[in-house]
């Protein structure tokens, strides 16, 4: 069975990671090298479209049995960076995040029965064991865009397209700068609020993004991609979004050690994106 190609996407938002060819071991160097000369290789909504009618069946499968061997291909100063897909290892992640979210017992059961998160769980600890170093190239948020994702790009590298609902073409916001770029920033960042303020969500959301991307090459691309979020958020509020300049903003502030200004920016930032988390309550 096949998902309807017009099925809208869910609300969710991505940040990526691509690495030059050069970071990959043989032979999936060569694989990626072959796969980068593809005429057309697959976007985000084909991966979710796949990953969507492993759904259907009954009962579903919530991991594919074997690990994807696609991936988005980008151009980093004319050379080929990967970022793989890995759906496999991200739906063990995304299984994870679901059954320690709290959500209530006969909810969890009634999407996924208790039988089939038991076979998950212990096909992931299985295969921990053999990949013990294993970490995905993407990150992913349902109905927001982490704050913490946004100190890592500066405003000068903010991309907006408008959509085209004439020619079926949505929307697209999205950020992508240097590993070596996202670094520096992420170290301003964490400098500023270590020296201005208590140890809290924000360091912690900061400290945890900067391990997971020293764990991939220096001359990789990072990228924020607002993904399905802009089918939830109006053509003229995408316009206007400025969040990575808001998030800087904010920082600097706390810098100039005015804690009030860089407190009004934050009271900005999150009631934005408040709205937007308060989208999934609504009919």
């Amino acid at each position: 069975m096949s998902v309807d190609s017009t099925l809208l996407v869910p609300y969710a938002s991505y940040l990526r990671v691509y690495e030059p060819l050069a970071a990959f071991p043989e032979p999936e160097r060569t694989h990626w090298a072959r796969y980068a000369r593809r005429p057309r290789t697959p976007g985000a909504q084909e991966e979710l479209r796949r990953s969507l009618a492993d759904l259907v069946p009954v009962p579903p499968v919530p991991v594919p049995v074997h690990e994807s061997g696609e991936a988005f291909v980008a151009h980093l100063d004319g050379v080929v960076v990967i970022c793989p897909w890995r759906t496999r290892l991200r739906s063990w992640l995304a299984l994870r995040d679901l059954t320690e979210s709290g959500l209530p017992a006969p909810v969890l059961d009634a999407m996924l029965p208790p039988v089939v998160r038991a076979q998950v769980a212990a096909d992931h600890e299985r295969w921990l064991a053999r990949n013990p170093d294993a970490r995905p190239w993407i990150r992913t948020a349902v109905w927001q865009v982490p704050l913490r994702w946004f100190a890592l790009f500066g405003d000068e590298e903010r991309r907006y397209e408008a959509g085209d609902r004439a020619a079926g073409r949505a929307a697209v916001l999205r950020y992508r700068t240097t590993m070596a770029q996202a670094r520096r920033r992420l170290a301003r960042a964490l400098r500023a609020l270590r020296d201005s303020v208590d140890e809290g969500p924000m360091t912690q959301g900061l400290i945890d993004v900067g391990r997971w991307l020293e764990e991939f090459h220096p001359r990789a691309l990072v990228e924020l991609d607002y993904g399905g979020l802009v089918h939830a958020v109006g053509e003229d509020r995408l316009a206007a979004d400025r969040s990575a300049a808001d998030v800087a903003e904010g920082l600097a502030a706390l810098r100039a050690g005015d804690e009030d200004a860089a407190g009004e920016v934050y009271a900005r930032l999150a009631e934005r994106w408040r709205a937007v988390r308060d989208l999934r309550h609504a009919n």
